[in-house]
């Protein structure tokens, strides 16, 4: 490795190794003091060098890799074992009971109902380490590990302080665990294995659900308000569409100067005479349109004879 990496690239894992995950800024940081290129501006440089770092990696089952922490919103870079076997578990100091402990609270986060991606320190607590080992418990009660037995509160407690210490789980900011920056790291296959649905817009395991606030001023929003504001839009979408199909919602009638309304053919229907109207094309040439009743009637030609004759009587 040393003939294809220089000391750049070794910079840059040395300084995962030693620190644990990196934020992304500080990761840019330490490739911009020792490239003299800019990450952002050189986005094609940087990968390029990750990759070959990777290459070299691959030998010993390595990876640099990133990650978003879905606590925070950062993006974060560390080195991780891509395989899970006996050997690679020498390397942590962690004995099997603190392992199932922490794999326990991995599984009660992730099972949690109310999707918030962390659980009290209570529910940690009072998590029984016999219930994780099921071959045990299907052969015999007797056959549960005493190290599990012996488990005590107290030791549950350093193995917290612990866990959190190491980065693999997290504090929030009310005093519930959650999963540290190694677990969205380092378990990622596991989430895949078990069935974790991603997240369609991270490409990670949806661990917590994302808080439902107006970014402008943090109001809340309630389902039920989106219920009622979709179909509020679904309604006026629907008139919109009838409008720009040539189909037209009737009005009210008003009074006054009556405007034309476009009315659909089934209303057209439904507001025609029963009984129809016979014409008579040949005594009447112009029929009237009455703007209050909106019905057709039909003139007689004989009204200005008769107005004739009503002026003349009238003067004698």
């Amino acid at each position: 490795m040393a003939t294809q990496l220089g000391w750049k690239h070794h910079t840059l894992i040395q300084a995962l190794l030693s620190r644990g995950p990196l934020k992304e800024a500080e990761f840019h940081a330490i490739f911009a003091g020792a490239t003299g290129k800019n990450p952002v501006t050189h986005k094609q440089v940087f990968n390029d060098c990750l990759l070959q770092i990777n290459k070299e990696l691959d030998y010993v089952q390595f990876e640099v890799r990133a990650c978003m922490n879905q606590y925070d919103g950062d993006i974060y870079y560390g080195v991780v074992n891509n395989v899970s076997d006996e050997q690679s578990k020498l390397g942590n100091h962690y004995s099997v009971p603190q392992i199932m402990f922490y794999k326990a609270i991995i599984e009660a986060i992730i099972q949690d109902g109310t999707n918030q991606g962390c659980i009290t320190s209570i529910e940690a607590l009072n998590i029984h380490l016999e219930n994780q080992d099921g071959q045990s418990l299907q052969d015999s009660q007797s056959r549960i590990p005493a190290a599990f037995k012996n488990f005590t509160i107290s030791q549950k407690e350093k193995t917290l302080s612990e866990l959190i210490h190491d980065r693999w789980l997290s504090s929030t900011s009310d005093g519930k665990i959650g999963l540290g920056v190694r677990s969205f790291l380092d378990l990622r296959s596991w989430f895949r294995n078990n069935d974790v649905f991603p997240c369609h817009v991270c490409n990670e395991a949806a661990i917590k659900q994302v808080a439902r606030v107006c970014p402008g001023c943090g109001t809340v929003w309630h389902p039920s308000d989106h219920g009622e504001e979709d179909g509020n839009n679904s309604t006026r979408a629907q008139l919109q569409g009838n409008e720009y199909a040539g189909v037209f919602v009737p009005r009210k009638k008003r009074t006054g100067t009556p405007k034309t309304e476009f009315v659909s053919a089934a209303d057209a229907q439904s507001r025609a005479p029963s009984v129809p109207v016979k014409r008579n094309l040949r005594s009447c040439k112009a029929e009237n349109f009455d703007p209050v009743d909106g019905e057709l009637s039909v003139c007689s030609p004989d009204p200005p004879a008769v107005a004739k004759r009503t002026r003349r009587s009238a003067r004698m």
